[in-house]
């Protein structure tokens, strides 16, 4: 009887790092989708901009938006002119819209301390309103060509299966986890941006948290978890309620506010006929929806105090609108 494999360290480096690294970027210019942000012509900007709109949001929904954007606010500075409420309302059903305002707040940083240049250092970028420290490595190396330890989610499920053995990475990024992704990383500037983004595009494309295609994987011989016999994950992700939720109702109040240039009146928000003559057009659509979720009153405060804490809302005199 054969032994079993063992399993790889979680912290350490595959002996044959050269040959993955090898692999996966040739694997990765074969592969790679033709995504405007990786154009030759892309502006550091407009890599930001897409780097905040990718953010728990897929591919197919941000590329419309950032398309639009790069047409409307190609620099900085057109953001930078536009009042907050403009770049909430344009970022439409993109979801979490705090990250229109961090955008936008950047934008002024950039226009008005660096002369409409986006900071070429991580440790500078860190520095923009809205700019963690994954951004800021992205940044950094997808737009300057800087050697940066890029770490999202499917860079975490490739290492944690390619290296660690593990179906999936823990529920939150960790200090090994970091510490492994440096390790990994070429010294070779060039060849460490070409590293992170052929992992990430490996766990977007192949290396799926439900279903990965291990036959179309270019390092599957060097993979840890096929090694070990593809052990289930030791917990069951979480996905995030939608129906029922604040959230969704914070959602409905802000398709009314995107579509009233103008404001609407509070009381508009109440499911009353008798509460204001209600508007016609894409307004009355939007309340409609709104309405149609049967919020309660306790709820529907909730979520409008939330909005309005965030900075995605203003109450002007009953009047509500976007900042």
């Amino acid at each position: 009887m054969a032994a079993p494999r063992r399993r790889a360290s979680a912290a350490a480096p595959p002996a044959r790092l050269g040959d993955l690294h090898a692999a996966l970027a040739a694997w990765f210019a074969r592969e790679a989708r033709d995504l405007p942000w990786r154009a030759a012509d892309r502006t550091p900007w407009g890599v930001l901009v897409s780097e905040i709109m990718l953010q728990q949001t897929p591919v197919v929904r941000v590329l419309p938006m950032w398309e639009e954007w790069m047409r409307r606010w190609p620099h900085p500075s057109d953001l930078a002119a536009e009042p907050a409420g403009e770049a909430v309302r344009a970022w439409g059903r993109l979801g979490y819209p705090r990250r229109a305002l961090r955008l936008h707040a950047a934008a002024a940083v950039i226009t008005r301390e660096h002369d409409g240049e986006l900071p070429t250092t991580e440790e500078g970028l860190l520095a923009l309103p809205g700019v963690g420290t994954y951004t800021a490595a992205a940044v950094a190396a997808f737009a300057f060509g800087g050697r940066a330890t890029v770490v999202d989610t499917n860079i975490r499920r490739v290492h944690a299966r390619l290296v660690g053995g593990e179906a999936l990475p823990a529920p939150s990024l960790t200090a090994a986890e970091q510490r492994r992704a440096a390790a990994l990383l070429p010294e070779d500037r060039a060849e460490s941006v070409v590293w992170n983004a052929a992992t990430m595009e490996l766990g977007a494309l192949v290396c799926t948290a439900r279903s990965p295609r291990c036959g179309e994987c270019p390092v599957a011989a060097d993979c840890a978890w096929m090694a070990a016999g593809e052990p289930p994950p030791t917990y069951t992700p979480r996905g995030q309620a939608w129906h029922g939720t604040d959230r969704q109702v914070r959602g409905a109040i802000m398709a009314v506010l995107r579509a009233a240039e103008h404001g609407v009146p509070r009381a508009l928000l109440e499911p009353l006929p008798s509460a204001a003559e209600s508007p016609d057009g894409p307004v009355s659509a939007a309340l409609a929806r709104l309405h149609a979720l049967g919020a309660g009153l306790e709820q529907r405060e909730r979520a409008l105090a939330g909005l309005l804490a965030d900075g995605l809302a203003v109450d002007l005199d009953g009047v509500l609108r976007l900042p």
